[in-house]
Formats: structure tokens, C-alpha cells, sequence
């Protein structure tokens, strides 16, 4: 199979219908791919998880070949195109709030009862007054997946005095990965995003509560900007490619210290790699897992990048291209992909065509960011204030977070035996028995946590689809 999927929703809806068929052979998969996910936990786009499938993600062009001539370039720069004075003055909040509610509108056109992820940020909230205007029959959701923070009160409170029905689904590692062991085969794609495992576990709950439709609040961060936090410069000053070895975060007294694991895997990453989410494997212990070297593959799809990042005129502009990467292949990929194994409509208001050419080219910089205390989307929290008081998520917030080492607890045999069965990553099982008393240590349970996601779908992609076996054997191993 040689294909293109046009699959960011700033373009439109992506059909994966044709990955999905039961009468069309699965394509072979990309075994730098593979390694992709486990050094980053997403694939570099245009590739993906298949050979010969490309991917235009947004900064590609659908009109481009993604397999001959893919080029890359930043849709929302900065620098001539933000204006620092408006041309014409208008009253920005209702201007706003007005075309968030057209873009709820067209997005959710065609979905009966739309669910909105409140994962109670300021996306979701703002996003929450406009659906309570344009579509007041969605139900609002907010996932608590971990300890960090505690988001349930506020997105209830917000939700109830908008007049929107509230739940809330409570993280259980366990079910959720079962979920994900229940629709792995219809999975179209592959991501390893942080937040896969919650949005399944959401995903499986709406479909169950009769819901047809999820509302996504990604979108906004590339066009309003992301000011980068010092600790973020101090990080990109540490990631400088020193050859650790991966090994080193496995010794004594480290290898149960996140802060030091952290530090080790930063030492040994590429500035705009320290910019993905999460902690991943190491390019030595990719190739340990595979029995062969194949990191350096991986790492030189990055060079696709490296010109148009390189023009940055700012940390920020610098810091918005990189996280575009991750964003496109992992944080938008997983809505998309679970969405359609499980159903669902996916709708990304954020990416409204005219909603956001008007903030990126008619709403003055400094309506999007201060630019004395650097808090940025004052425009969304200006749009917040006229309905809410001060709330919890202005002080700090998670998204989705996932129970990464309860994950570990509950289902480490159930991995362990995909990795026996594993003609793939022949070394996963020596990586496993060797750091299963360290997965008490977030790092090591954000590795294990990739291997929980990789591994079941290479083995539903080894199978013909008909003659994928039912999870509940493999779920009962743990």
C-alpha cells in the first residue's frame, strides 16, 4: 500500500476508513516507526506506524507528496504576521465569543450529543461558555487520573453553572488498559501519547453512556503562543546530546530517583527531543530492545525539521514549532485514532478555520500574551472572567493525567507476555524482569507504559483481522 491520509483536524476530518477495511490487508509496519515510539512516543510525521502509509499533519501541505517531497513549514509565525497594534478596534471578548460559538456549531454539526473533555484549563472552560450557548445538550466529562492535581470541583462547578450536565471518571489503570486491549485491533494508527490510555478509558465511557460525539479543546496553543518558563530554557540549555548510557539510570539509589533519571535522560536528548512529553527510552536501550541498531534511524527523521525551527525568531516561536511535532503525531493523534476505533466523532473547535485566522492575524499580541507578567491567553481568560470568578486552574492544572505506575502494578504480567510473544522487541522482556522493582519510579513506569502500548498492537497487526483473539485471555495473565 502507498497512501497519504490528510489527517490534522486544521485541515478537516481524516478518513482512516480504508486502514480499517476487514477485506484490505494490514500494510507492513515501519520498524523505525517502532522505534520512533519508543524514543519519543510518537511517530515523526509524515511517517507513520506503516510503511508506505504517509501522514499530512499540520505544516505539511496536502498538496505536497509526503513520500518524495514533504517540507515543513510553521503556519503560525510570529514574526510579520501577529500585529502588535489592531488595525481596527473592536470589542475582542464578543468577537471571540461569537466565533467560538460558529466554530462549536460547524464542528459539531453532524454529532447528536457531544461530550466536552473538561479537563478544567482554561481551553476547556472557555470552550465550555460557548458550548453552553451553541450546543446546551452537551454533557461535560473531567477525568482524575492522578494525585498532582484535582481538577473535578472546579470543572463541576463550571459545568453546573453553565447549565451543562457534569461526570467524572475516577483513573483505574487496570480497566482503562483493558479498554484499550478491547479496541486495539480497530485502531487505525499507532501513537504512544501519555494521555492514549485516559482518552480510551473516556472514549469507552461515553460510548457506553450513548454519547456519539467528543469535543477536543487542543488547538489553540500553537496560535496564541506558549512563553517559555525558565525551567523549560534551563532544560533546553542541558539537552546536548552527551552519550549517557541508558544503563546509568538503572544504578542503585538513581534508578529509584525520578529528578536524577530526568536529568540523565536530558543530558543525553536533543534540544527540540527534551521538548516532547514524557520520559522515554534511551537510543541504546531502543536498540537493546530490538537486538539491533536502529535508533540513529529515528533520530535522523528529525532532521526534516531542523531548517524551519532553526529560522525561529524567539525561545517561544522556537518552542511552539517543536511542540507542534509532538503535538500533531501524539496529543492530536490519539483523539483521532481512539475516536475512530471506538465509534466516536471527534470535533477540535480550536481549529476552526475563521475563528483562528482572526486571532492569529487580526488580535494584537498583547491580547494573547502579557508582556509584563507572561501569562499568556489573556484573551481566553478575559473571556473566562466575564462568566467566572478567579478558579483553581489559573494557579496550576494537569490534563488527563494517567496512573502510570498503578498501570505497572496491575498489569505487568499481562505485558511481560505480549513481550515473550514478541517477534519485534526481542529484548523487552530482559528490559522488563530487569527494572520491575524500579516501577515504582514514574520514569521507568513511563517506559513501561510505552511497551504497554506497542507491544498488543503489533501483535494485532502480526494477525488477520478476523483471526484476532478476544482480550480478555491476554488481561487474564495479570
Amino acid at each position: 500500500m502507498r497512501t497519504q491520509i490528510t489527517m490534522s483536524p486544521y485541515y478537516g476530518t481524516p478518513d482512516f476508513s480504508r486502514l480499517m477495511r476487514e477485506d484490505v490487508p494490514r500494510p507492513t509496519v515501519d520498524p523505525v516507526s517502532i522505534a520512533d515510539l519508543l524514543r519519543n512516543a510518537f511517530v515523526y510525521p509524515p511517517y507513520s506506524i506503516y510503511e508506505g502509509v504517509r501522514l499530512v499533519t499540520f505544516g505539511f501541505c496536502p498538496h505536497d507528496d509526503m513520500h518524495t517531497q514533504p517540507h515543513f513549514k510553521f503556519k503560525f509565525r510570529n514574526a510579520g504576521e501577529v500585529p502588535e497594534f489592531p488595525a481596527t478596534h473592536q470589542d475582542w471578548v464578543s468577537v471571540y465569543h461569537r466565533l467560538l460559538c460558529e466554530a462549536v456549531q460547524r464542528s459539531c454539526a453532524t454529532i447528536r450529543a457531544p461530550w466536552l473533555l473538561q479537563s478544567g484549563g482554561k481551553d476547556s472552560t472557555t470552550l465550555a461558555i460557548a458550548m453552553a450557548d451553541a450546543r446546551p445538550d452537551t454533557t461535560c466529562i473531567t477525568y482524575l487520573g492522578g494525585q498532582e492535581e484535582d481538577e473535578v470541583d472546579s470543572a463541576t462547578h463550571v459545568a453546573r453553572t453553565l447549565g451543562l450536565r457534569h461526570e467524572s471518571l475516577v483513573c483505574d489503570p487496570g480497566r482503562a488498559y483493558d479498554r484499550y486491549l478491547a479496541v486495539v485491533d480497530r485502531m487505525p494508527l499507532l501513537t504512544a501519547d501519555f494521555a492514549l490510555l485516559s482518552y480510551i478509558d473516556l472514549g469507552t465511557q461515553i460510548v457506553g453512556r450513548e454519547g456519539d460525539g467528543v469535543i477536543d479543546g487542543l488547538g489553540a496553543d500553537s496560535y496564541f503562543g506558549t512563553p517559555m518558563s525558565r525551567r523549560q530554557q534551563w532544560l533546553k540549555r542541558l539537552a546536548c546530546n552527551v552519550p549517557v548510557p541508558g544503563r546509568l539510570s538503572e544504578m542503585p539509589v538513581v534508578g529509584h530517583s525520578f529528578e536524577a533519571c530526568y536529568l540523565l535522560s536530558t543530558l543525553r536528548m536533543n534540544p527540540i527531543e527534551r521538548v516532547f512529553p514524557g520520559s522515554r527510552f534511551s537510543d541504546d536501550e531502543v536498540d537493546e530492545l530490538f537486538g539491533e541498531r536502529i535508533s540513529q534511524r529515528s533520530r535522523s527523521r528529525l532532521g526534516l525539521f531542523m531548517d524551519e525551527i532553526g529560522s525561529a525568531t524567539s525561545l517561544w516561536e522556537w518552542r511552539d514549532m517543536s511542540t507542534s511535532i509532538a503535538g500533531s503525531a501524539g496529543a492530536f493523534a490519539k483523539g483521532l485514532y481512539a475516536s475512530a476505533a471506538l465509534g466516536l466523532q471527534a470535533a477540535y473547535p480550536f481549529c476552526d478555520l475563521t475563528l483562528r485566522e482572526w486571532i492569529h492575524r487580526e488580535v494584537p499580541r498583547y491580547q494573547k500574551v502579557d508582556p509584563v507578567t507572561k501569562l499568556n491567553k489573556l484573551l481566553i481568560r478575559e473571556h473566562i472572567a466575564t462568566r467566572f470568578d478567579e478558579l483553581p486552574y489559573v494557579r496550576g492544572k494537569g490534563s488527563f493525567r494517567f496512573d502510570l505506575r498503578g498501570l505497572a502494578r496491575e498489569r505487568f504480567d499481562c505485558v511481560r507476555a505480549f513481550a515473550e510473544r514478541s517477534p519485534d522487541l526481542p529484548g523487552a522482556t530482559a528490559w522488563l524482569d530487569r527494572n520491575r522493582h524500579r516501577l515504582d519510579n514514574k520514569f521507568h513506569a513511563s517506559k513501561f507504559y510505552l511497551l504497554a502500548i506497542v507491544l498488543p498492537w503489533l501483535e494485532a497487526a502480526r494477525q488477520p483481522r478476523a483471526a484476532v483473539e478476544d482480550p480478555e485471555p491476554w488481561v487474564a495473565h495479570a
